[in-house]
C-alpha cells in the first residue's frame, strides 16, 4: 500500500513544508492576515497588491503613494506574524507595477508572482543593483507554453537569468483569466493539456542554467485529490485561491465570504471585465444590471490598470471589487474560481490545510497511479 504526503516545495534556496501556494487575491482579499496564516502552516502565503492602498485615507487622492505605503505595511505585518515564506502577487498590467515590484524587493519578500501580462522588462531600479544579486525569487504566471517560452527566451538573452519557478494557470481560476472567451471551455486550453506543454518548454532552461525550476499548477484546484493529480502529472506544487476565501483568516469581509457560502454552481459566470479580459465571478444584481447595459457612473482618479479604457468602461472594476471586499454588493461583485459553490462553512487555515493533507493521503492510497 502506497501512502504519500504532500511533498515539500523548493524554489531556489526556499523550502516550503508543503507544496501549496495560496493564490493572490485582490482587491484586499489576501493580505497579511491570510498570507501569514498559510505560511505558518508550511505553505507559501501571498499578499495581493491590486488595490492594496484602498484602506489608506488618501487612496482616492494619492493612489500610487497609498499603494506603496500599504504594501510596505502589509509585508511588515506579515513578517511580524510568521517566519514562513511570504510572496507578493503583482499584476504586470498595473500602472504602478514598477513601484510595487521595487518595494517588494526592498522589503525582502521571498517571492514575487507576476501575472496579468508578460513580465519582460525589469525596472531600472532593480537592474542598477544587479538582477542576479536580488534575493527575491521571481515567478511568472502563465496560461500557455507559448507565454512561458517568450518569457524564458527573453530573460535568458537579456538578463542571463531565468525565473525561479512558473505558475501555470488554467481556465478554471477565479478573477481575470489569460484566455479568450472561446478558449475557456476548450480541451486544448485545459490545465491538464497546458501543464505538460509548459514542463517541456522549461526543461532545456533547467539544463542550460543548471537549476531546478519548479512548475506550479493552478486554476480550479480545490481538494487534496486535485493536488495529488497534478503532482502526479509532473507539477512540483499547486496554487490555490478560492478555497482559502472561506477561512477565518481571509482578509475580506464576512459578507464577501457569505457570497461564496451562498452561491450555487450556476451562479458562477464568465464576465467581460472593463480591463479587456474575461473573468470568473459570482452572479449578483450588480452584474445583472451591467449585463443589461446599465452604466455605473464613475470618475477615474488614477487609471490603475493600463488596459482599462475608463472613458467607455461601464463601471470601475477597482471600485466594484473594493466595495465587495467591504461587503457592499449593491455596488460591487466577487471574483471566484469555478469551485466556489462547494464552500459550505468558514474554517481556520489550520483546519483547511489538515483537510487537504488528509485528502491527499487518502487519494494516494485509493488511486496511486492517477
Amino acid at each position: 500500500m502506497s501512502i504519500k504526503k504532500i511533498p515539500k516545495l523548493r524554489i531556489g534556496n526556499l523550502e516550503a513544508g508543503i507544496a501549496i501556494i495560496q493564490g493572490g487575491m485582490g482587491v484586499g482579499v489576501s493580505l497579511s492576515g491570510l498570507a501569514s496564516a498559510v505560511a505558518n502552516e508550511g505553505g507559501v502565503g501571498v499578499i495581493a497588491t491590486a488595490g492594496i492602498g484602498m484602506l489608506e485615507s488618501d487612496f482616492f487622492t494619492n493612489f500610487k503613494e497609498a499603494n506603496r505605503r500599504a504594501l510596505r505595511k502589509e509585508i511588515r505585518k506579515a513578517r511580524e506574524m510568521t517566519n514562513g515564506i511570504i510572496g507578493i502577487n503583482i499584476m504586470v498590467a498595473l500602472s504602478d507595477y514598477d513601484d510595487l515590484l521595487r518595494i517588494s524587493v526592498e522589503e525582502g519578500a521571498d517571492l514575487v508572482f507576476l501575472g496579468a501580462g508578460l513580465p519582460l522588462r525589469i525596472p531600472e531600479t532593480l537592474l542598477s543593483v544587479g538582477l542576479k544579486k536580488v534575493a527575491t525569487g521571481v515567478v511568472p504566471i502563465v496560461s500557455s507554453a507559448r507565454a512561458a517560452k517568450i518569457i524564458f527566451k527573453y530573460w535568458a538573452k537579456k538578463y542571463d537569468r531565468v525565473p525561479d519557478a512558473v505558475v501555470v494557470e488554467g481556465p478554471l481560476a477565479g478573477g481575470h483569466l489569460g484566455f479568450r472567451r472561446e478558449q475557456i471551455d476548450s480541451p486544448d486550453c485545459a490545465l491538464e493539456k497546458i501543464l505538460p506543454e509548459v514542463i517541456t518548454v522549461i526543461k532545456p532552461y533547467e539544463r542550460h542554467f543548471n537549476k531546478d525550476i519548479p512548475i506550479i499548477a493552478a486554476g480550479g484546484i480545490y481538494t487534496g485529490a486535485d493536488i495529488y493529480k497534478f503532482i502526479q502529472m509532473g507539477a512540483q506544487g499547486v496554487q490555490m485561491a478560492t478555497r482559502f476565501v472561506a477561512t477565518h483568516e481571509c482578509d475580506t469581509s464576512m459578507e464577501f465570504k457569505r457570497a461564496y457560502l451562498n452561491c450555487k454552481k450556476d451562479d458562477i459566470i464568465i464576465i467581460d471585465s472593463p480591463v479587456g479580459l474575461p473573468g470568473r465571478a459570482i452572479r449578483n444584481r450588480f452584474l445583472e444590471d451591467v449585463e443589461t447595459g446599465i452604466k455605473m457612473p464613475f470618475k477615474c482618479p488614477w487609471r490603475c490598470i493600463r488596459t482599462c479604457d475608463f472613458l467607455t468602461a461601464p463601471y470601475c472594476i477597482a471600485l466594484a471589487l473594493t466595495n465587495a471586499k467591504e461587503g457592499n454588493f449593491e455596488k460591487g461583485f466577487a471574483f471566484a474560481g469555478t469551485n466556489a459553490y462547494r464552500a459550505d462553512k468558514i474554517i481556520s487555515v489550520k483546519e483547511l490545510i489538515k483537510t487537504l493533507l488528509e485528502e491527499y493521503t487518502m487519494t494516494s492510497i485509493e488511486s496511486p497511479l492517477i
